[in-house]
């Protein structure tokens, strides 16, 4: 792993997470980067034709009702790999993390208002690296091979596009989620440097992770030199 870089002295992280709901929206999500996904407010089964709103909002505005509907929807898709996991599942903790102030979540919901998908992002430091990480990202199972996972996987790109000096989307998968890991990797997801690796401890012992971090890099396209500064030009 390289050096950790040094940040800012002002942090374009915190610039956009200090940002309204709609502004960040404004800021990062309206892009007409090449290769960003556009924001979109709706979204249409591509087999039922039945129409989904997407909303953006930060946890602290976040209804209690909603903020269950998504605990719930974690549960509901996850709960066995956290319980598998060594770190096991712990509703009090998990509800502490979802209200974190700088997290985002993208509500999808139906025409009768009732949640179903979101995921939940922020620009975030990361072992000394900027990053766009992926908090959460779940879906009721009639949502699920539509196309959704991978718009909302795409919105966090244009994000991080729109954030330099951020140059990955980040997140962490159990290894027992197996169509987890083959669908971030059909987006092009990797193990990041930073995810751990088994490793020999005392006595014999040996400690093998239960989940990877996995990253995407994000590549954006190469501005024109200005006048005087053509690369290998000498003034």
């Amino acid at each position: 792993m390289g050096p950790k870089r040094r940040r800012a002295s002002v942090d374009p992280l915190e610039i956009a997470n200090a940002k309204t709901d709609q502004i960040f929206v404004d800021d990062y999500l309206t892009s007409t980067a090449v290769e960003a996904t556009p924001w979109t407010t709706t979204w249409l089964h591509p087999r039922t034709g039945q129409k989904y709103s997407l909303n953006l909002q930060r946890a602290g505005n976040l209804s209690d009702e909603d903020l269950k509907a998504c605990f719930d929807l974690i549960a509901e898709t996850s709960k066995g790999d956290y319980e598998a996991s060594r770190g096991g599942w712990h509703p009090k903790k998990k509800l502490t993390e979802m209200r974190s102030p700088d997290l985002r979540y993208i509500l999808v919901k139906d025409e009768n208002g009732c949640l179903a998908g979101f995921t939940s992002l922020m620009p975030t430091w990361e072992e000394g690296q900027p990053v766009v990480y992926c908090y959460e990202i779940h879906l009721k199972p009639h949502l699920q091979r539509t196309g959704l996972g991978r718009l909302l996987m795409g919105f966090l790109c244009t994000v991080a596009k729109n954030i330099p000096p951020v140059d990955k989307v980040m997140l962490t998968c159990f290894l027992s989620n197996e169509r987890g890991l083959d669908f971030y990797g059909k987006l092009g997801f990797q193990k990041d440097e930073i995810s751990p690796v088994p490793r020999k401890l005392r006595f014999g012992k040996t400690f093998t992770p239960d989940y990877a971090i996995l990253s995407k890099p994000i590549s954006r396209p190469m501005l024109p030199p200005a006048v005087g500064e053509e690369s290998g030009s000498i003034t």
